[in-house]
Protein backbone atom coordinates (compact mmCIF):
# COMPACT_ATOMS: atom_id res chain seq x y z
CA UNK A 1 0.00 0.00 0.00
CA UNK A 2 1.71 3.51 -0.69
CA UNK A 3 1.46 6.71 0.96
CA UNK A 4 -1.44 7.98 -0.37
CA UNK A 5 -3.60 4.82 0.49
CA UNK A 6 -2.30 4.77 3.86
CA UNK A 7 -3.73 8.51 4.39
CA UNK A 8 -7.30 7.98 2.41
CA UNK A 9 -10.29 8.13 4.21
CA UNK A 10 -11.96 5.01 5.24
CA UNK A 11 -14.91 3.77 4.13
CA UNK A 12 -16.84 5.51 7.32
CA UNK A 13 -14.91 8.45 7.58
CA UNK A 14 -15.32 9.78 4.09
CA UNK A 15 -19.07 10.53 4.07
CA UNK A 16 -18.04 13.13 7.03
CA UNK A 17 -15.04 14.28 5.46
CA UNK A 18 -16.88 15.34 1.96
CA UNK A 19 -19.87 16.92 3.94
CA UNK A 20 -16.92 19.07 6.72
CA UNK A 21 -15.67 19.98 2.91
CA UNK A 22 -18.89 20.77 1.42
CA UNK A 23 -19.11 23.52 4.56
CA UNK A 24 -16.12 24.48 4.57
CA UNK A 25 -16.71 25.52 0.54
CA UNK A 26 -19.95 27.20 1.54
CA UNK A 27 -18.25 29.04 4.65
CA UNK A 28 -15.05 30.20 2.18
CA UNK A 29 -16.38 30.51 -1.60
CA UNK A 30 -20.23 30.50 -1.07
CA UNK A 31 -22.85 28.23 -3.06
CA UNK A 32 -21.49 28.69 -6.52
CA UNK A 33 -17.76 27.59 -5.29
CA UNK A 34 -19.24 24.58 -4.01
CA UNK A 35 -18.94 21.49 -6.69
CA UNK A 36 -18.38 18.22 -6.41
CA UNK A 37 -15.27 18.33 -8.41
CA UNK A 38 -14.03 21.38 -5.76
CA UNK A 39 -14.88 19.26 -3.03
CA UNK A 40 -12.78 16.14 -4.21
CA UNK A 41 -9.89 18.94 -4.90
CA UNK A 42 -10.15 20.50 -1.14
CA UNK A 43 -10.46 17.18 0.43
CA UNK A 44 -7.66 15.37 -1.18
CA UNK A 45 -9.94 12.83 -2.46
CA UNK A 46 -9.55 10.65 -6.08
CA UNK A 47 -11.51 12.76 -9.27
CA UNK A 48 -15.36 11.53 -8.71
CA UNK A 49 -15.41 10.28 -4.99
CA UNK A 50 -18.01 12.82 -4.28
CA UNK A 51 -19.98 12.06 -6.85
CA UNK A 52 -20.12 8.81 -6.03
CA UNK A 53 -21.08 9.44 -2.82
CA UNK A 54 -24.19 12.18 -3.29
CA UNK A 55 -24.51 11.90 -7.13
CA UNK A 56 -26.65 15.14 -7.36
CA UNK A 57 -26.17 18.53 -5.89
CA UNK A 58 -29.27 18.34 -4.47
CA UNK A 59 -27.75 15.56 -2.52
CA UNK A 60 -24.57 17.52 -1.87
CA UNK A 61 -26.37 20.11 -0.27
CA UNK A 62 -28.55 17.94 1.95
CA UNK A 63 -25.26 16.40 3.13
CA UNK A 64 -23.90 18.92 4.03
CA UNK A 65 -27.22 20.01 6.02
CA UNK A 66 -27.22 16.44 7.83
CA UNK A 67 -23.59 17.35 8.92
CA UNK A 68 -24.19 20.72 9.88
CA UNK A 69 -27.21 19.77 12.64
CA UNK A 70 -24.33 17.70 13.78
CA UNK A 71 -21.69 19.84 14.15
CA UNK A 72 -24.61 22.99 15.77
CA UNK A 73 -25.35 19.69 18.47
CA UNK A 74 -22.14 19.73 19.88
CA UNK A 75 -21.47 23.80 19.59
CA UNK A 76 -25.68 24.70 20.83
CA UNK A 77 -25.83 21.77 22.61
CA UNK A 78 -29.32 21.54 23.80
CA UNK A 79 -28.93 19.59 26.33
CA UNK A 80 -27.27 22.21 28.49
CA UNK A 81 -30.99 23.78 28.50
CA UNK A 82 -32.17 23.82 31.84
CA UNK A 83 -34.48 20.03 32.27
CA UNK A 84 -38.17 21.01 32.01
CA UNK A 85 -39.81 20.08 35.29
CA UNK A 86 -43.23 18.68 34.20
CA UNK A 87 -45.43 18.98 37.19
CA UNK A 88 -45.10 22.70 37.00
CA UNK A 89 -47.99 24.19 35.72
CA UNK A 90 -47.44 26.11 32.35
CA UNK A 91 -49.04 29.44 32.17
CA UNK A 92 -52.03 28.41 30.22
CA UNK A 93 -52.68 25.73 33.25
CA UNK A 94 -52.12 28.01 36.12
CA UNK A 95 -54.55 30.86 34.74
CA UNK A 96 -57.66 28.57 34.95
CA UNK A 97 -59.54 26.28 37.62
CA UNK A 98 -59.93 26.17 41.30
CA UNK A 99 -56.89 27.09 42.75
CA UNK A 100 -55.37 29.22 39.94
CA UNK A 101 -54.32 31.51 42.28
CA UNK A 102 -51.65 29.35 43.81
CA UNK A 103 -50.97 27.70 40.73
CA UNK A 104 -50.15 30.99 39.24
CA UNK A 105 -47.64 31.50 42.08
CA UNK A 106 -46.22 28.13 41.59
CA UNK A 107 -45.64 29.01 37.09
CA UNK A 108 -44.15 32.95 38.84
CA UNK A 109 -41.65 30.97 40.94
CA UNK A 110 -40.91 28.25 38.85
CA UNK A 111 -40.31 31.33 35.78
CA UNK A 112 -38.25 33.49 38.46
CA UNK A 113 -36.21 30.27 38.88
CA UNK A 114 -35.68 29.23 34.94
CA UNK A 115 -34.53 32.55 33.43
CA UNK A 116 -30.87 32.81 35.07
CA UNK A 117 -30.28 29.20 34.35
CA UNK A 118 -31.19 29.66 30.61
CA UNK A 119 -29.80 32.58 30.22
CA UNK A 120 -26.65 31.11 31.14
CA UNK A 121 -26.85 28.03 28.53
CA UNK A 122 -28.06 30.55 26.01
CA UNK A 123 -25.38 32.56 26.67
CA UNK A 124 -22.78 29.99 26.34
CA UNK A 125 -24.14 28.75 23.19
CA UNK A 126 -23.36 31.95 21.41
CA UNK A 127 -20.39 33.04 22.82
CA UNK A 128 -19.10 29.34 21.87
CA UNK A 129 -20.55 29.84 18.22
CA UNK A 130 -19.38 33.44 17.98
CA UNK A 131 -15.94 32.81 19.41
CA UNK A 132 -14.79 29.72 17.51
CA UNK A 133 -17.58 28.59 14.91
CA UNK A 134 -18.16 31.26 11.90
CA UNK A 135 -17.56 29.03 9.55
CA UNK A 136 -20.20 27.13 10.12
CA UNK A 137 -22.21 29.93 10.24
CA UNK A 138 -21.27 31.46 7.02
CA UNK A 139 -22.40 27.90 5.71
CA UNK A 140 -25.62 27.93 7.27
CA UNK A 141 -26.79 31.17 6.09
CA UNK A 142 -25.61 30.12 2.50
CA UNK A 143 -27.69 26.62 2.93
CA UNK A 144 -30.88 28.55 4.46
CA UNK A 145 -31.09 30.79 1.81
CA UNK A 146 -30.66 28.02 -0.90
CA UNK A 147 -33.66 26.03 1.13
CA UNK A 148 -36.10 28.64 0.18
CA UNK A 149 -35.14 27.26 -3.56
CA UNK A 150 -35.15 24.09 -2.68
CA UNK A 151 -38.40 22.30 -1.26
CA UNK A 152 -36.73 18.89 -0.43
CA UNK A 153 -33.92 21.19 1.23
CA UNK A 154 -35.96 22.78 3.24
CA UNK A 155 -37.38 20.20 4.57
CA UNK A 156 -34.36 18.22 5.51
CA UNK A 157 -33.24 21.70 7.72
CA UNK A 158 -36.43 22.34 8.88
CA UNK A 159 -36.50 19.31 10.60
CA UNK A 160 -32.54 19.89 11.54
CA UNK A 161 -33.97 23.13 13.44
CA UNK A 162 -36.43 21.81 15.55
CA UNK A 163 -33.51 19.97 17.28
CA UNK A 164 -32.80 23.14 18.86
CA UNK A 165 -36.18 24.61 18.80
CA UNK A 166 -38.66 21.84 20.52
CA UNK A 167 -36.07 22.07 23.99
CA UNK A 168 -36.90 25.39 24.63
CA UNK A 169 -40.70 25.29 23.58
CA UNK A 170 -40.22 22.74 26.73
CA UNK A 171 -38.32 24.49 28.57
CA UNK A 172 -40.33 27.81 28.09
CA UNK A 173 -43.75 25.61 29.04
CA UNK A 174 -42.14 24.42 32.54
CA UNK A 175 -41.30 27.66 33.06
CA UNK A 176 -44.79 28.79 33.17
CA UNK A 177 -44.73 30.80 29.69
CA UNK A 178 -48.67 31.34 28.51
CA UNK A 179 -47.67 30.77 25.23
CA UNK A 180 -44.48 28.81 25.06
CA UNK A 181 -44.85 28.32 21.13
CA UNK A 182 -44.53 31.71 20.69
CA UNK A 183 -42.30 33.15 22.85
CA UNK A 184 -39.83 30.12 21.86
CA UNK A 185 -40.14 31.61 18.52
CA UNK A 186 -39.06 35.45 20.18
CA UNK A 187 -36.19 33.41 21.53
CA UNK A 188 -34.84 31.87 18.98
CA UNK A 189 -34.88 34.65 16.59
CA UNK A 190 -33.50 36.63 19.06
CA UNK A 191 -30.63 34.33 19.11
CA UNK A 192 -30.15 34.41 15.18
CA UNK A 193 -30.73 37.72 14.71
CA UNK A 194 -27.62 37.77 17.68
CA UNK A 195 -25.64 35.63 15.42
CA UNK A 196 -26.20 37.22 12.31
CA UNK A 197 -25.99 40.56 12.92
CA UNK A 198 -22.42 39.74 14.82
CA UNK A 199 -21.34 37.56 11.71
CA UNK A 200 -22.48 39.33 8.76
CA UNK A 201 -24.56 42.47 9.95
CA UNK A 202 -23.30 45.84 11.48
CA UNK A 203 -21.84 44.13 15.02
CA UNK A 204 -19.64 41.84 13.00
CA UNK A 205 -16.33 43.87 14.22
CA UNK A 206 -16.77 42.96 17.70
CA UNK A 207 -18.23 39.76 19.64
CA UNK A 208 -20.14 40.47 22.88
CA UNK A 209 -19.05 39.87 25.55
CA UNK A 210 -20.61 36.26 27.19
CA UNK A 211 -21.64 38.83 30.17
CA UNK A 212 -23.59 40.81 27.81
CA UNK A 213 -25.07 37.75 26.10
CA UNK A 214 -26.55 36.50 29.37
CA UNK A 215 -27.49 39.87 30.56
CA UNK A 216 -29.68 40.33 27.49
CA UNK A 217 -31.02 37.25 27.73
CA UNK A 218 -32.08 37.61 30.49
CA UNK A 219 -34.16 40.86 29.73
CA UNK A 220 -36.20 39.04 26.80
CA UNK A 221 -37.41 36.45 29.08
CA UNK A 222 -37.67 39.04 31.50
CA UNK A 223 -40.84 40.14 29.64
CA UNK A 224 -42.26 36.27 28.57
CA UNK A 225 -41.58 34.34 31.97
CA UNK A 226 -44.50 35.11 35.24
CA UNK A 227 -41.76 36.44 38.26
CA UNK A 228 -38.83 36.48 36.06
CA UNK A 229 -38.69 39.89 36.34
CA UNK A 230 -37.10 39.97 39.82
CA UNK A 231 -34.43 37.65 38.83
CA UNK A 232 -33.14 39.90 36.13
CA UNK A 233 -31.16 41.84 37.89
CA UNK A 234 -29.19 39.20 39.29
CA UNK A 235 -28.81 37.12 36.31
CA UNK A 236 -25.03 37.78 34.94
CA UNK A 237 -23.73 39.52 38.20
CA UNK A 238 -21.63 36.51 38.85
CA UNK A 239 -17.70 36.56 37.03
CA UNK A 240 -18.49 39.09 35.49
Amino acid sequence: MNARDDHAPSAASRPQLIADTALRLLAERGMRGLTHRAVDEAAGLPQGSTSNLARTRAALLEAAVGRLAEREAAVLAPDELPRPQRDRPSGAEAGAGPGAGAASGAGAAAGGAEVPALAEALSLALHRYLTHHRELLLARYELALEATRRPALREVYDRAGRAFREPVVAMLAAAGSAAPERHALSVVAWCDGVLFSCTAGQFHAAVPTRAALRTSCAELLAGMLPGAGASRGRTGVAGE
